[in-house]
């Protein structure tokens, strides 16, 4: 499939550039193909801005960074109208958000009032401003950090605003011989400065597009929601995967799908991404572990044959 090719020249550029993690790669191009946003939970230094930087280098997209601090304000995410004396109106100045990769650098040390700035943005692809609803680009892709161990000064994401992040990984450190190649090149910037885009507008609407047409049959659709159904019935859960997350999980089977270079997705494609895809988005009871518990939720479900 010249797709998959193409799909797959996406990850081999993006991992040229962040070495050592092609898994990290290819969990930013799934969620990237299945029209979503990715949520990146790891110590600082691991290399997620070069994540940020490299899919928007290899989509041919324009990218924006938002240092996420207590003091920022919704209008500093979103943009606001200003007075202009020349034109005697007011004049919109669109924010960061206008951009087809938006790198929120730790969104947890930001208060509660600019997360929510964001929430349209990921759910509907616009943002309202003055009363007015902007539309944003179309291959707007959100990459959203936090540090998993310093809880100082944090504001911890609401599960509204966790929920539309339709993948959450981690990265890790590299193992030696790629952190020793890092080291040789110090660092990626000059990796980044040479990565050409794989596709341009027309080819990332096109990729897309065939993710979206990749086969899911009943049966495969029907799995994916009795997983669903079964992390809502888990003692060890508080609150299961919504409704989102289910149609979330079979996009992401389709992106997988066709990363694989098949047309249809099977159920291997479903439990393949269900921790990343749901984990962040249920409830754990006591000192249970949320990855844990949709692990136990994977294995409890039978596979379709």
């Amino acid at each position: 499939m010249q797709d998959a090719a193409l799909a797959i020249s996406l990850v081999d550029a993006i991992a040229s550039v962040f070495r050592g993690k092609r898994r990290a790669a290819e969990l930013t191009v799934a969620a990237w193909l299945a029209r979503g946003h990715l949520l990146v939970e790891d110590v600082p230094g691991v290399g997620k801005t070069t994540l940020g930087r490299a899919l928007a280098a290899a989509t041919g997209g324009s990218f924006k960074r938002v240092q996420c601090v207590p003091d920022l304000m919704p209008a500093d995410v979103t943009g606001s109208s200003v007075w202009d004396e020349h034109e005697r109106r007011f004049v919109f100045h669109p924010g960061p958000v206008f951009c087809d990769v938006l790198l929120a650098d730790e969104l947890n040390r930001t208060p509660p009032r600019t997360q929510s700035a964001l929430l349209e943005a990921l759910a509907e692809g616009q943002v309202t401003v003055d009363g007015e609803a902007r539309p944003l680009s179309a291959r707007f892709c959100c990459i959203a950090t936090q540090n998993p161990i310093d809880h100082a000064g944090t504001y911890p994401l609401p599960d509204s605003q966790r929920d539309r992040f339709l993948l959450r990984c981690a990265v890790g450190y590299p193992d030696p011989a790629a952190e020793l190649e890092i080291m040789r090149r110090d660092g990626a910037d000059a990796d980044l400065a040479r990565l050409q885009p794989v596709v341009d507008a027309a080819g990332a609407a096109r990729l897309r597009s065939a993710t979206a047409a990749v086969t899911l049959s009943d049966e495969v659709r029907g799995y994916a929601l009795a997983l669903i159904h079964a992390t809502r019935a888990a003692k060890s859960l508080a609150l299961g995967a919504s409704p989102r997350a289910a149609l979330g999980l079979q996009r992401l089977a389709q992106a997988r799908a066709l990363l694989a270079g098949r047309a249809f997705a099977t159920p291997d494609d479903i439990q393949g991404l269900a921790v990343e895809a749901l984990a962040h988005r249920v409830v754990p009871r006591g000192a249970v572990e949320a990855e844990q518990a949709v692990r136990d939720a994977v294995a409890s479900v039978p596979v379709p044959r």
